[in-house]
């Protein structure tokens, strides 16, 4: 994507942007001629997806109020905890890029927008841009692809795919940092207890909603935003998204399996396979972040996500690193069920423990099965052809044109 510098003229959310410029650091050159548009179904995508934002965080306290009125304590606590770290999260990098990308503007709109912040509410500034310009962008205006960066219609477009994907990156973290672990957690209580309501199941199908739009979206950024990748076709969006659900949601019943078994044991492995995660994330030296104490921020956010799905965090090939990954998953996940026929066998003649098994070795085999399928025909390096960009290329009527990636190329690829 790229990442811009706003000036804005009469107000944060009520104004038009006055003026724009781009940053120098950490962008490539592409061709204008390779621009994408902003489409109404993206736009109809980008509404479903606020709206079913809000409707998570009613779910969230929803579900967290039964459980306190159950006097399950501890569970209500979690759910609230996760929400919340995940708000934290998303909330401190959100204002980190408008800081960066209003560099320069009036300290007090600065100060505005952090008092937004601190109420938890940015991303709501970040959908109001959002809708206003993807609404100008889908419906008032038409992309020409002979007219330069600066032509009015393609600068829309710019401003809509930009605004978009800064808000598909802070949801792959929600998706990781909240929707996830509470799809574990949820998941856990119904094995442990057997007992089932209807806030479980409310909250179980939020979870896989979450997962799957925050996945599919960001997938969707990732081939506007950068030039080498092409559009995610139909097709391709759903191998995806099943290589995700059913791997995320193998490990997640492996975890749930291992902690019914011994919460400590699960304990330690999580922290073991997050340092693991961390320590790796360090080794590629990632340079998302302008400022080191954010860049280790992002790096320990890595080693979360990276504990429940693959990432390739620095846009290299990574056949080797994806397959040591998901064959760590494939051992840790028999390496549990072995431990269950071993140290509980009694538990080996219910009923429960037979389901969840043949789930959990299904999703696994269907999942791998997918990635092969989508890493073999519908990658982008399997049909995209990489392209070379000089500094300067030309534009319409001869004219020398400049066009750079910034933000997102330095965040998680696929």
């Amino acid at each position: 994507m790229r990442r811009w510098y706003c000036q804005e003229k009469d107000s944060i959310v009520g104004k038009h942007l006055d003026s724009f410029t781009l940053t120098e650091e950490r962008m490539t050159t592409v061709a204008v001629a390779h621009m994408v548009k902003f489409t109404k179904q993206n736009f109809f995508f980008l509404v479903g997806g606020m709206i079913i934002y809000v409707v998570d965080i009613g779910v969230d306290f929803w579900v967290a109020s039964r459980y306190f009125c159950q006097g399950q304590y501890s569970w209500s606590i979690l759910i609230l905890c996760f929400r919340g770290l995940s708000s934290i999260i998303t909330q401190i990098f959100s204002y980190e890029w408008f800081k960066n990308d209003w560099e320069g503007t009036d300290t007090g709109k600065l100060k505005l927008v952090f008092l937004v912040h601190l109420f938890h509410c940015g991303i709501f500034i970040r959908y109001w841009f959002a809708l206003k310009y993807g609404c100008q962008a889908a419906f008032k205006q038409t992309s020409s692809r002979g007219a330069s960066e600066a032509d009015p219609s393609n600068f829309i477009q710019k401003q809509a795919i930009d605004a978009v994907t800064d808000i598909n990156m802070l949801r792959v973290f929600k998706a990781f940092l909240e929707t996830t672990p509470q799809l574990f957690l949820q998941i856990y209580i119904l094995m442990e207890h057997g007992k089932t309501h209807f806030y479980q199941y409310a909250a179980i199908m939020m979870s896989f909603c979450g997962i799957s739009l925050s996945m599919v979206d960001y997938q969707i950024s990732l081939r506007k935003s950068l030039p080498d990748k092409d559009e995610f076709h139909l097709f391709s969006k759903f191998v995806y998204l099943f290589y995700k659900l059913l791997t995320i949601t193998s490990w997640i019943l492996s975890i749930s399996l291992i902690t019914l078994l011994n919460v400590r044991i699960s304990v330690i492995l999580l922290i073991f396979l997050w340092i693991s995660g961390f320590i790796w994330t360090l080794k590629q030296n990632t340079t998302f972040c302008k400022s080191k104490k954010m860049e280790y921020l992002y790096r320990t956010i890595v080693g979360i996500i990276l504990f429940f799905s693959f990432f390739n965090i620095k846009g290299r090939r990574t056949k080797f690193c994806i397959s040591i990954y998901y064959a760590t998953h494939t051992v840790v996940t028999l390496g549990i069920l072995f431990v269950y026929m071993f140290w509980k066998p009694s538990i080996i003649k219910e009923i429960c423990f037979t389901i969840v098994s043949i789930l959990t070795i299904s999703s696994l085999v269907l999942g791998i099965i997918f990635l092969v399928v989508y890493y073999s025909h519908f990658h982008p390096t399997t049909y995209c052809t990489p392209q070379a960009y000089s500094d300067e290329m030309d534009g319409g009527a001869g004219q020398k044109v400049r066009v750079k990636t910034g933000r997102f190329q330095n965040f998680l690829m696929q």
